[in-house]
């Protein structure tokens, strides 16, 4: 065997030793593979079962957690939907309630006015069968007990402060009255302290001089204030004023016989004076020299009207003591005064404190310049009627510490005056700038940063818009704002309205009057107003629907609808019936308006002190006689344009409403003059003629419209009657 051969046969040995091997751990690796292979499988399938199952049950909760979260949210529902539905039964059942006890209280309203009303009718009977047996000298049954029941009333019989705090509501006619009832009565009229003030100007007419001197002779110990404001009297009874030494106070304004004589008696015999009015009258210097002579104290003086006196009586100030405590002047219509007489003023009364100079046309302002030179502490101003004034007296002024001021009908007071009020005068409380043009919403926005800032009266500022109004509101000085008066402020709309009642609430007085821009949604901001008390939204185009929102508010005492010819008898009726504390209503010149309104007064607005019905001609005898019968607190009545009253109407008011002070009876044609004269004797003030309504009433002297209408226009200020006849006054029917 050779090498070679040895080698191959190793080499054949070992490549089939390596395929045998080979072969071998091929098919073990292949059988290992596939174990391996299957094993993998197994754990692909058990992961892939499990991430299925994870998945589903993924899938699983969040369908259970939303089912829950729908059950629980469909749970919630019906409980508040059985909530709700118990409120609303709750409600319902109080809503029925409520209309229930709301119609039980005005079906008991109703039946009170008409038992009122029968007991009202049952009396003017007795009344007139009492007048025709008054013939007969024997009492009645019903009198002898009513005097039985007077007895047992005897205010005699009360402490002496009682009985002076009734005797104070009386006027001097009155007190005298009583004085001749019996002898109990004589004495109680004769408390010292009841002739401490006595006003003889309520009987100028009636009272004869002599009985003022004996009267002034006896209480001259104790009277301190004594008023002749008007009468007509001697110049002996005006020297008897002077034993009254203890006098403070004294009124002779309007009295044509008061002369320089008669104030030099009075001055030298009452030193003590702190108040005294000669407005009107026909005094000259010589008073003037007597005022710093005697009245070392006087603290109050009204010049107004005296054309009488010039400037050197001014300077007549300035002599002895002078007048130096003076804090209150009077000048309004003094048109003799030059720049020379204020000078004068302001070196002898250096601390006037209010300042009151209306109807001066001479009025300039180098004469305000010359007034506060010295008169740094002017607190309270007021120029009405002085179109002269003009932005150099606000500058002349910047040194005074003003609170209140007031000006009306000047064109001459621009934006200029406002620009800097909150650091001249940071404490403004009242301002009134009626009828100023010159006015605009810049002036408004000057005005907002006064924080004491209660009154504010713009009226006839015609160039006042919402965006003037808004940036006032935004300002610090809307919180204390307590009276407002936009009227004929036309530019204005409900956007104004809705931001006073964000901004403002302390606001009782808001009047609106003529602003046409106003509608219902309007109205419905003036509720949210909570502590409105009165509101005059006349000349706007109210309806009935408005009336309506309005009396939602029910703390209205005093509302005003004059020439508001969208609203009738539905309106004013539903607005009554929910406002039952109201005071102050006026309703004029709106005709469409009849007995219907009056008749809801009398039902529920029975603390009526004030109505206005003039230009109504539709209200009847019927509808008086039951206002008479139940608003027995009526003060001032206006009936002016009533064609169809009559004289009946008068008898019913002397019965049933004895408050009764103003009574206005312009273009009552079916009024005799007669009655009208007997009717001044039971109050203070009474206008009356018998004329045709004037045309741009609407009708004519029976009620009926007017077929002109070319011919009838009514205007805005138709709710300022011009008295064309003379009016009578309880003076002078007593006269």
């Amino acid at each position: 065997m050779t090498p070679e051969l040895m080698i191959k046969a190793c080499s054949f040995y070992t490549g089939h030793l390596v395929k045998t091997h080979f072969c071998t751990w091929r098919d073990i690796a292949r059988t290992n593979e596939n174990v391996a292979l299957a094993e993998k499988m197994n754990r692909a399938v058990t992961c892939y079962n499990f991430r299925l199952q994870k998945s589903v049950f993924h899938h699983w909760r969040s369908y259970m957690e939303d089912q829950k979260e729908k059950l629980k949210n469909t749970l919630l529902r019906i409980q508040q939907i059985i909530y709700c539905h118990k409120l609303s039964i709750i409600l319902t059942k109080w809503r029925n309630r409520a209309r229930l006890k709301s119609k039980k209280k005005e079906d008991e309203l109703i039946l009170k006015h008409e038992l009122q009303l029968k007991k009202w009718k049952n009396r003017l009977i007795l009344k007139r069968a009492t007048a025709e047996e008054s013939n007969f000298p024997e009492q009645s049954s019903s009198e002898g007990s009513l005097v039985d029941e007077t007895l047992k009333c005897d205010i005699s019989l009360l402490p002496e402060r009682a009985i002076l705090q009734i005797f104070f509501y009386l006027s001097l006619k009155d007190v005298i009255i009583c004085g001749q009832v019996n002898h109990a009565w004589m004495l109680m009229t004769q408390l010292n302290s009841l002739w401490n003030a006595i006003d003889f100007s309520t009987v100028k007419n009636v009272i004869p001089d002599k009985y003022i001197l004996s009267t002034l002779q006896r209480w001259r110990l104790n009277v301190l204030r004594l008023n002749f404001h008007g009468c007509l009297l001697r110049p002996k009874t005006f020297r008897s004023v002077s034993h009254c030494r203890n006098l403070q106070e004294l009124n002779v304004s309007d009295c044509p016989t008061f002369t320089d004589e008669s104030m030099r008696h009075i001055s030298e015999g009452c030193p003590g004076v702190l108040y005294l009015n000669l407005s009107n009258t026909t005094i000259t210097n010589r008073t003037m020299r007597l005022l710093p002579r005697h009245f070392h104290n006087l603290q109050n003086l009204s010049l107004a009207y005296c054309r009488g006196f010039t400037d050197k009586g001014l300077q007549y100030l300035n002599l002895g003591n002078g007048c130096h405590k003076l804090i209150y002047l009077d000048l309004s219509g003094c048109t003799q005064i030059s720049v020379q007489g204020f000078r004068y003023i302001a070196n002898s009364c250096t601390g006037i404190t209010h300042l009151t100079i209306n109807d001066m046309p001479t009025l300039t302002d180098n004469c305000v310049k010359a007034l506060v030179e010295k008169c740094s502490r002017i607190t309270s101003l007021v120029f009405t009627g002085a179109p002269h004034i003009s932005d150099r007296t606000f500058k002349a002024l910047s040194t005074c510490k003003l609170r209140k001021i007031r000006f009306e009908g000047n064109k001459r007071v621009t934006d200029a005056s406002f620009k800097y009020i909150d650091k001249n005068y940071p404490n403004l409380s009242h301002i009134y700038m009626a009828d100023c043009k010159g006015i605009t919403d810049s002036s408004l926005r000057s005005l907002s940063p006064l924080r004491q800032l209660t009154v504010l009266n713009l009226a006839n500022c015609v160039r006042i818009g919402d965006m003037g109004l808004r940036q006032f509101l935004d300002g610090p000085a809307s919180i204390r704002i307590r009276e407002l008066n936009l009227s004929n402020c036309v530019r204005l709309s409900d956007v104004s309205v809705m931001k006073l009642s964000e901004r403002c609430p302390n606001l009782n007085y808001l009047s609106l009057r003529n602003c046409d821009h106003l509608t219902a949604q309007g109205i419905g901001y003036i509720v949210n107003i909570f502590s409105l008390v009165s509101i005059d939204l006349s000349g706007t185009d109210i309806s009935n629907e408005g009336l309506n929102v309005l009396s939602k508010h029910k703390k209205l005492k005093e509302l005003s609808v004059s020439e508001c010819y969208g609203i009738t008898d539905v309106g004013i009726q539903a607005f009554c019936k929910s406002s039952l504390i109201l005071e102050h209503l006026d309703v004029s010149y709106c005709s469409q308006l009849s007995d219907m309104i009056i008749k809801a007064l009398a039902i529920y607005c029975i603390n009526l002190t004030s109505l206005s019905v003039a230009g109504c001609p539709k209200i009847t005898d019927s509808a008086m006689e039951m206002l008479s019968a139940k608003c027995h607190y009526l003060h001032i009545l206006d009936i002016s344009g009533c064609v169809l009253l009559t004289d009946q109407i008068l008898e019913d008011l002397q019965i049933g409403c004895k408050q009764l002070r103003i009574l206005k009876m312009q273009y009552c044609t079916n009024i005799s003059k007669k009655a009208a004269q007997r009717m001044s004797s039971k109050v203070q003030q009474q206008e009356y003629n018998s004329n045709d309504p004037p045309r741009w009433f609407g009708y004519d002297r029976e009620g009926d419209p007017l077929t002109e209408l070319d011919n009838v226009t009514p205007s805005k200020g138709a709710s300022e009657l011009t008295v064309e006849k003379s009016t009578y006054s309880s003076e002078e029917q007593a006269a």
